[in-house]
């Protein structure tokens, strides 16, 4: 009867054991780690700062990202990453910045797309990244800064941060190259009447050919602390690139408004990167943005040349010349090396 009971038991534990194992899960330390030295003065700036910095083409960062196959198409998905700023080795990419700032969520993946709950990109930003030659670099991409950077003499076109926190977001399935992105923000702010954020966007990717757009309408401030602003910004982009093999192209035009203010801020971008030897290119991207009822404009021009030395380290030389309305021109140089793993 023991004998009997024990053959169960050690049966029933060995399918428990071949069930986990049918499950297959992997775990994955990502990241990219880009420190640049160089000269910076944006438009406006009252003074050069000469530095070592970090994010010369890509914001550094590391972390975990994972799935687990739960069967029948359909995956388990987390990502829990953060930007660290490679000069000092402090987190975040600014003081307050949550650790765990670039993402912390998790969700599920199958035939009918994907969803996650929690930290994430912001509807604005890969549409931008695929827009422009410097892809994500908020430090030297003509589109990217206009888009995200504040300064004394700058409000951004994008009104809510690259990340959003406390997101509903989901992703439709590949459907001919077309993919789908809808995201909603909770406020979860004491009292603010149910603000949030809403956007999404549609990126197409087919061979040579790339084509984005975007909309956000914004009423929280993800900066930290997160805030209610005050107000409802509406910004939207559409954008297109196509890889010539001798040269790809780069051009975007999008819009954003303020609801207590008149004036709009309209910005277009053109961008190219040009092959050159076996494993190098030349970048260049200009941006200008208008702002109709106050008249002022800035226009921002950028040439680099990249350098890969393997798939995964390259090095960057950059020069970038900054201008706008009724403030000193800001001129700015860099050279750096990015490593990703």
């Amino acid at each position: 009867m023991r004998k009997m009971f024990l053959k169960g038991v050690i049966g029933k534990a060995a399918l428990f054991i071949c069930a986990c194992a049918s499950a297959q899960s992997s775990v994955q330390v990502a990241g990219v780690l880009d420190v640049y030295a160089g000269s910076m003065r944006f438009a406006g700036d009252a003074a050069r700062v000469s530095a070592v910095g970090s994010g010369g083409l890509t914001s550094s960062w590391f972390g975990l990202q994972g799935s687990e196959d739960l069967g029948n198409g359909i995956k388990a998905n987390f990502s829990l990453t953060s930007f660290v700023r490679m000069d000092t080795g402090e987190p975040g990419r600014f003081t307050n910045d949550p650790f765990f700032s670039r993402s912390s969520n998790v969700g599920l993946s199958g035939g009918f797309g994907s969803f996650y709950l929690g930290r994430g990109l912001a509807p604005s930003f890969m549409p931008g990244v695929l827009a422009n030659p410097f892809a994500a670099s908020t430090t030297v991409s003509p589109l990217l800064v206009h888009m995200y950077v504040p300064s004394a003499h700058w409000v951004t076109t994008v009104p809510a941060d690259t990340v959003w926190p406390n997101q509903i977001v989901y992703t439709t399935p590949n459907i001919y190259g077309l993919k789908a992105t809808l995201q909603y923000q909770l406020g979860e702010i004491p009292g603010d009447n149910g603000k949030k954020n809403v956007g999404g966007n549609l990126i197409y990717t087919k061979d040579a050919l790339t084509l984005t757009a975007f909309y956000e309408s914004a009423q929280i401030k993800n900066f930290p602390p997160i805030s209610y602003s005050g107000t409802t910004k509406k910004d939207w982009m559409i954008s297109g690139a196509y890889d010539f093999n001798v040269v790809k192209t780069y051009l975007s035009y999008g819009q954003s408004k303020a609801d207590n203010n008149p004036s709009k801020a309209k910005t277009t971008q053109i961008g190219v990167s040009i092959p050159i030897f076996t494993s190098g290119k030349i970048l260049g991207s200009f941006a200008e943005t208008k702002r109709d009822v106050v008249d002022t404009s800035r226009k921002t021009l950028t040439v680099g040349y990249d350098y890969n030395f393997s798939k995964r380290t390259d090095v960057y030389a950059v020069a970038m010349s900054d201008k706008l309305t009724n403030t000193t021109t800001g001129n700015s140089f860099l050279v750096g090396i990015r490593h990703g793993f």
